[in-house]
Protein backbone atom coordinates (compact mmCIF):
# COMPACT_ATOMS: atom_id res chain seq x y z
CA UNK A 1 0.00 0.00 0.00
CA UNK A 2 1.72 3.36 -1.16
CA UNK A 3 0.58 5.36 2.04
CA UNK A 4 2.71 2.63 4.56
CA UNK A 5 6.31 3.71 5.21
CA UNK A 6 8.69 0.74 5.51
CA UNK A 7 8.86 -0.73 8.84
CA UNK A 8 11.54 0.83 10.18
CA UNK A 9 9.57 4.22 9.81
CA UNK A 10 6.45 3.34 11.53
CA UNK A 11 8.49 1.73 14.37
CA UNK A 12 10.86 4.63 15.19
CA UNK A 13 7.72 7.20 14.54
CA UNK A 14 5.90 5.07 16.92
CA UNK A 15 9.14 5.27 19.66
CA UNK A 16 8.65 9.23 19.15
CA UNK A 17 5.01 9.46 19.66
CA UNK A 18 4.83 7.21 22.20
CA UNK A 19 7.33 9.62 24.48
CA UNK A 20 5.51 12.85 23.32
CA UNK A 21 2.15 11.68 24.37
CA UNK A 22 3.29 10.76 28.14
CA UNK A 23 5.33 14.30 27.91
CA UNK A 24 2.72 17.14 29.88
CA UNK A 25 1.69 20.01 27.48
CA UNK A 26 -1.64 21.88 27.06
CA UNK A 27 -3.92 19.06 25.63
CA UNK A 28 -3.09 16.88 28.34
CA UNK A 29 -3.47 19.15 31.18
CA UNK A 30 -6.80 20.32 29.51
CA UNK A 31 -8.09 16.84 29.74
CA UNK A 32 -7.00 15.68 32.48
CA UNK A 33 -7.66 18.43 34.28
CA UNK A 34 -11.23 18.14 32.72
CA UNK A 35 -11.14 14.74 33.88
CA UNK A 36 -10.19 15.67 37.78
CA UNK A 37 -13.09 18.03 38.32
CA UNK A 38 -16.01 16.67 36.51
CA UNK A 39 -15.07 12.93 36.39
CA UNK A 40 -14.24 10.15 33.25
CA UNK A 41 -16.70 10.97 30.39
CA UNK A 42 -15.48 14.95 31.15
CA UNK A 43 -11.78 13.88 30.37
CA UNK A 44 -12.99 11.54 27.98
CA UNK A 45 -14.82 14.13 25.76
CA UNK A 46 -11.94 16.67 26.59
CA UNK A 47 -9.27 13.82 25.29
CA UNK A 48 -11.92 13.45 21.77
CA UNK A 49 -11.77 16.97 21.10
CA UNK A 50 -7.79 17.36 21.37
CA UNK A 51 -7.68 14.14 18.84
CA UNK A 52 -10.21 15.56 16.56
CA UNK A 53 -7.75 18.73 16.59
CA UNK A 54 -4.95 16.42 15.25
CA UNK A 55 -6.71 14.78 12.80
CA UNK A 56 -7.66 18.39 11.14
CA UNK A 57 -4.13 19.23 11.35
CA UNK A 58 -3.22 15.82 9.89
CA UNK A 59 -4.96 16.89 6.44
CA UNK A 60 -3.56 20.36 6.45
CA UNK A 61 -0.51 18.87 6.70
CA UNK A 62 -0.76 16.26 4.02
CA UNK A 63 -2.39 18.69 1.60
CA UNK A 64 -0.11 21.38 1.99
CA UNK A 65 3.32 19.78 2.74
CA UNK A 66 2.86 17.66 -0.59
CA UNK A 67 2.05 20.42 -2.45
CA UNK A 68 4.78 22.11 -1.13
CA UNK A 69 7.17 18.96 -2.12
CA UNK A 70 6.08 18.82 -5.26
CA UNK A 71 6.41 22.57 -6.35
CA UNK A 72 10.02 22.58 -4.87
CA UNK A 73 12.14 20.27 -3.13
CA UNK A 74 14.43 22.98 -2.46
CA UNK A 75 11.89 25.14 -0.43
CA UNK A 76 11.11 21.84 1.64
CA UNK A 77 14.31 21.84 2.92
CA UNK A 78 14.17 25.17 3.80
CA UNK A 79 11.43 24.34 6.09
CA UNK A 80 13.01 21.20 7.49
CA UNK A 81 16.56 23.34 8.41
CA UNK A 82 13.66 26.08 10.26
CA UNK A 83 11.53 22.94 11.92
CA UNK A 84 15.23 21.63 13.34
CA UNK A 85 15.58 25.37 14.64
CA UNK A 86 12.15 24.98 15.95
CA UNK A 87 12.44 21.60 17.54
CA UNK A 88 15.73 22.18 19.30
CA UNK A 89 14.06 25.35 20.91
CA UNK A 90 11.22 23.09 22.10
CA UNK A 91 14.13 21.22 23.84
CA UNK A 92 15.97 23.90 25.61
CA UNK A 93 12.31 25.72 26.60
CA UNK A 94 11.27 22.27 28.16
CA UNK A 95 14.83 21.93 30.02
CA UNK A 96 14.53 25.93 30.98
CA UNK A 97 11.08 26.21 32.44
CA UNK A 98 9.71 22.99 32.53
CA UNK A 99 7.03 21.33 30.72
CA UNK A 100 4.17 22.49 33.65
CA UNK A 101 1.39 20.29 34.11
CA UNK A 102 -1.06 21.98 35.93
CA UNK A 103 -4.47 20.45 37.16
CA UNK A 104 -7.10 23.79 36.94
CA UNK A 105 -9.41 22.76 40.21
CA UNK A 106 -11.35 26.17 39.06
CA UNK A 107 -13.45 24.41 36.31
CA UNK A 108 -17.15 23.95 36.74
CA UNK A 109 -18.20 20.43 37.32
CA UNK A 110 -21.25 19.99 35.62
CA UNK A 111 -20.05 21.55 32.46
CA UNK A 112 -22.12 19.98 29.31
CA UNK A 113 -19.61 17.39 27.13
CA UNK A 114 -20.87 18.85 24.00
CA UNK A 115 -19.26 22.36 25.36
CA UNK A 116 -16.02 20.59 26.75
CA UNK A 117 -15.34 18.92 23.35
CA UNK A 118 -15.45 22.19 21.80
CA UNK A 119 -13.12 23.68 23.91
CA UNK A 120 -10.51 21.03 23.41
CA UNK A 121 -10.91 21.10 19.83
CA UNK A 122 -10.50 24.51 20.12
CA UNK A 123 -7.31 25.18 22.16
CA UNK A 124 -5.97 22.06 19.45
CA UNK A 125 -6.67 23.80 16.36
CA UNK A 126 -5.70 27.09 17.29
CA UNK A 127 -2.68 26.27 18.94
CA UNK A 128 -0.01 27.98 16.45
CA UNK A 129 2.63 25.91 18.96
CA UNK A 130 0.58 22.42 17.53
CA UNK A 131 0.88 23.83 13.95
CA UNK A 132 4.28 24.76 13.85
CA UNK A 133 5.23 20.67 15.52
CA UNK A 134 2.74 19.17 12.70
CA UNK A 135 5.01 21.05 10.37
CA UNK A 136 8.58 20.11 11.75
CA UNK A 137 7.97 16.47 13.14
CA UNK A 138 6.33 14.81 10.39
CA UNK A 139 7.96 15.85 7.17
CA UNK A 140 11.49 14.30 8.46
CA UNK A 141 9.19 10.53 8.28
CA UNK A 142 8.91 11.01 4.59
CA UNK A 143 11.72 11.50 1.73
CA UNK A 144 10.73 14.69 -0.65
CA UNK A 145 11.35 12.51 -3.74
CA UNK A 146 8.48 9.72 -2.73
CA UNK A 147 5.88 10.40 -5.12
CA UNK A 148 3.04 9.37 -1.94
CA UNK A 149 4.72 11.43 0.27
CA UNK A 150 0.94 12.57 1.10
CA UNK A 151 -0.89 10.05 1.74
CA UNK A 152 2.28 8.60 3.94
CA UNK A 153 1.75 11.93 6.04
CA UNK A 154 -1.21 11.48 6.35
CA UNK A 155 -1.04 7.62 7.75
CA UNK A 156 1.68 9.00 9.81
CA UNK A 157 -0.98 12.24 11.64
CA UNK A 158 -3.28 9.10 11.65
CA UNK A 159 -1.09 6.56 13.73
CA UNK A 160 -0.07 9.21 15.78
CA UNK A 161 -3.12 9.66 17.40
CA UNK A 162 -3.84 5.93 17.26
CA UNK A 163 -0.41 5.46 19.12
CA UNK A 164 -1.89 8.13 21.71
CA UNK A 165 -5.43 6.51 22.52
CA UNK A 166 -4.18 3.82 24.26
CA UNK A 167 -1.98 5.60 26.70
CA UNK A 168 -4.30 8.20 26.97
CA UNK A 169 -7.13 6.74 28.05
CA UNK A 170 -5.53 4.99 31.19
CA UNK A 171 -4.18 8.71 31.79
CA UNK A 172 -8.22 9.72 32.10
CA UNK A 173 -9.21 6.46 34.25
CA UNK A 174 -6.44 7.11 36.34
CA UNK A 175 -6.06 10.61 36.61
CA UNK A 176 -6.20 11.25 40.45
CA UNK A 177 -2.96 8.97 41.55
CA UNK A 178 -1.33 10.61 37.95
CA UNK A 179 -2.12 14.20 38.90
CA UNK A 180 -0.78 12.82 42.64
CA UNK A 181 2.29 11.39 41.64
CA UNK A 182 3.55 14.01 38.91
CA UNK A 183 2.49 17.57 40.69
CA UNK A 184 4.09 16.80 43.87
CA UNK A 185 7.43 14.56 42.31
CA UNK A 186 9.58 17.21 41.10
CA UNK A 187 12.09 14.54 39.57
CA UNK A 188 9.45 12.61 37.87
CA UNK A 189 8.60 15.48 36.14
CA UNK A 190 12.11 16.54 35.41
CA UNK A 191 12.22 13.01 33.99
CA UNK A 192 9.86 13.59 31.70
CA UNK A 193 11.30 16.93 30.53
CA UNK A 194 14.66 15.68 29.76
CA UNK A 195 12.72 12.69 27.73
CA UNK A 196 10.58 15.22 25.95
CA UNK A 197 14.60 17.36 25.23
CA UNK A 198 16.12 14.33 24.35
CA UNK A 199 13.85 13.13 21.73
CA UNK A 200 13.22 17.07 20.58
CA UNK A 201 17.03 17.46 19.97
CA UNK A 202 17.81 13.97 18.11
CA UNK A 203 14.79 14.84 15.51
CA UNK A 204 16.43 18.09 15.33
CA UNK A 205 19.63 16.92 14.62
CA UNK A 206 18.47 14.52 11.74
CA UNK A 207 16.71 17.38 10.51
CA UNK A 208 19.56 19.55 10.32
CA UNK A 209 21.59 16.98 8.38
CA UNK A 210 19.13 15.81 6.11
CA UNK A 211 19.60 15.93 2.50
CA UNK A 212 16.97 15.86 -0.20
Amino acid sequence: MVFLPDLATILTFTLAAAVLTITPGPDMTFFLAKAAVGGTRAGLAAMVGASTGLVLHTVAVAAGLSALIAASPAAFNVLKVVGALYLLWLAIGVLRSGSGLTLDKTVAANEPLSRIYWSALGINILNPKVILFFVTFLPQFVSPSDPHAGAKLGFLGIWLIVTALPIMIPMVLSVDWIAARLTRSRRAMRMFDYLFAGVMGAFALKLALARA
